[in-house]
């Protein structure tokens, strides 16, 4: 008897644990549906587990999201794809419900299914299916229904896809414009399965509706089927039906339609092609980067430099270049941030000669900007300039903006300088670099806050690196040393993280005399936070140097803080003494 009751048990906890108050049961429950779809085999989980699915009307959301989300991975445990059909009536309550998540998802599991099911099984169960939801009483089934046709489509026969043609014309032209607006979404999918004949005549008829909807949120949905349509249709098609949409879009009442377009641009010149956006959609870009809205211009500005890339550096210099200039003192700081983001792309689009004439002016321009967002734009991509105009135009024009930029009082932009500056070397040379910008690189160790400090001591290591033990031996390690007398403790404290990145640098032999020794000075310190760094420096340097200069120098040392009152010095002491004995012991 207990054999046969057995597989009984997983159902009767299942519907005991959906019906429970507690919603945590019920979604355990639900997210266990595959264990207990085992335990009952393919022909209960059909008969018994997926009628209770479907007839199962609980009112919460995770619940009935995480019932779609399992369902749309349940064939294997309904017998395979020949049975995949019974998963449909669940799915297809789910698609009705009130919350949109859970019938993406529903609409997400059914592409699922659909795409696995067997052709007659399509046009049995699933078409059907798509066609109950379409002609549904609430508005939240035909909003369902407009995912699925582009997988009813590829397997319905000649007939069935005249209808689901004209179902889904007439869901373009329903009185909701939620449905209206997941139409528009899904358009492109369901276009790629249509055939041609058929894509320039109805598919574009029902393009044409969607453009002129009184709705503005249909509309910009409309946009995005531009491009996606665009890719579908031959070029000269393209032009034809494609081309006078995006130029009455770009000049729509709606600042979210002309938003859209401005986001999309690109794309859509890539469908047409560049012959036809020199001469059509040119007109219609700098119309975008002079809208009266700063969203619509901040998102045309963001796309500027992919599209000169697209025309050649005449039309550039001559439609674009004016425009640019505009909104390089545009009034909304977020326009001046989304064009100092890519401006620096258009110097190897222009050339060297336009860059100096036309572009050094505005970059000049956005490195003074009152924003910092707009300074550290620019800096970040200042390598993009050096690669057109060369290093003494760069350092010429640009270099006393980089060091004003060095003393900014946000901080962000002091590290974004930072972070550049190690490039910037390289690219300057080691004369250069020793006139203007040493004495800035220490300056920045003793900067107030920790975060510049500590990309100022990364910054010194890796110019270290760039320029050679000898250069740093003379430029970088006495004033490093110097600092270590410094009255504040946090400065101490940089100093001590600056030797520990240095020494691997600087090798063996310099480790040992110049920077051992401060660091062996600075265990005396009153502060135990400096003196806990001591204890991981140490440990850093036991590696480097020589095995005699350990014993008779850094052991003898940590021994001395193990025995520190302060508990976390004891702690690091101890640390780097276990350190110490596991190289001697690998010796």
């Amino acid at each position: 008897m207990a054999m046969i009751e057995e597989p009984l048990y997983p159902i009767a906890v299942l519907i005991d644990e959906l019906k429970n108050e507690d919603i945590q049961l019920r979604l355990n429950s639900i997210r266990r549906l595959s264990t207990i779809a085992r335990a009952l085999g393919d022909e209960r989980t059909r008969k018994e587990l997926i009628p209770f699915l479907s007839e199962n009307n609980d009112d919460d959301d995770e619940v009935l999201l995480a019932m779609a989300e399992e369902l749309g991975v349940f064939i294997p445990y309904v017998g395979g794809v020949e049975h995949a059909n019974v998963l449909l009536p669940p799915l297809e309550t789910l698609c009705t419900v009130e919350e949109t998540c859970v019938r993406d998802k529903a609409v997400e599991s059914l592409c699922r299914i659909g795409a696995q099911m067997r052709e007659q099984d399509l046009v049995e169960y699933f078409i059907p299916l798509v066609k109950r939801l379409a002609a549904g009483e609430w508005f939240t089934a035909r909003v369902s229904s407009c995912g699925l046709f582009h997988i009813a489509y590829l397997s319905a026969p000649e007939t069935l896809k005249t209808e689901l043609r004209t179902i889904y014309s007439q869901l373009c032209q329903d009185d909701m414009p939620m449905v209206r607006r997941s139409a528009a979404t899904n358009l492109g999918k369901f276009a790629a399965t249509v055939e041609p004949a058929h894509l320039k005549t109805d598919i574009m008829s029902i393009f044409e509706d969607l453009t002129q909807d009184d709705q503005d949120s249909v509309r910009l949905l409309a946009v995005e089927g531009c491009a996606a349509l665009g890719k579908l249709l031959e070029p000269q098609d393209c032009v034809a039906h494609i081309l006078p949409v995006i130029v009455n879009f770009s000049q729509d009442k709606s600042w979210r339609v002309r938003y859209m377009v401005a986001n999309q641009l690109y794309e859509l010149c890539e469908a047409v092609g560049p012959e036809t956006t020199r001469s059509d959609l040119v007109p219609a870009y700098v119309r975008l980067l002079r809208d009266n809205e700063a969203e619509v211009r901040i998102a045309a500005a963001g796309k500027v430099t992919k599209f000169c890339r697209i025309l050649n550096p005449e039309l550039s210099i001559q439609h674009i270049l004016p425009c640019v200039k505009e909104l390089s003192t545009d009034s909304s700081q977020h326009v001046r941030s989304a064009l100092a983001s890519v401006i620096m792309g258009m110097a190897p689009v222009l050339g060297k000669d336009a860059t100096i004439e036309q572009l050094l002016p505005i970059f000049l321009s956005l490195l003074k900007d009152e924003f910092p967002d707009v300074r550290l734009n620019i800096i970040s991509k200042l390598d993009q300039v050096n690669q057109v105009i060369g290093i003494d135009l760069l350092s010429q024009s640009l270099l006393p903006a980089i060091v004003e930029l060095a003393e900014d009082r946000h901080w962000r932009v002091r590290l974004a300088i930072i972070e550049y500056i190690p490039l910037l070397a390289s690219q300057l040379g080691v004369g250069f670099f020793d006139d203007k910008l040493g004495a800035l690189c220490m300056q920045w160790l003793k900067d107030k806050v920790y975060s510049i400090r500590d990309a100022a001591a990364n910054n010194v290591k890796r110019l270290a690196e760039e320029f050679g033990p000898e250069w740093a031996m003379q430029h970088i390690i006495p004033q490093v040393l110097d600092m270590t007398n410094n009255s504040h403790y946090l400065y101490r404290m940089t100093i001590l993280h600056a030797i520990s990145l240095l020494a691997p640098v600087m090798g063996p032999e310099i480790s040992c005399s110049k920077l051992l020794p401060v660091v062996i000075n600075a265990s005396k310190d009153r502060v135990p936070n400096i003196k806990f760094n001591v204890a991981k420096v140490l440990q850093s340097l036991i590696p480097i140097v020589d095995q005699s200069v350990v014993e008779k120098t850094i052991r003898p040392c940590l021994v001395e803080l193990s025995e520190d009152p302060d508990v976390d010095v004891r702690f690091f002491a101890n640390q780097a003494l276990q350190s110490s004995d596991q190289v001697m012991m690998s010796t």
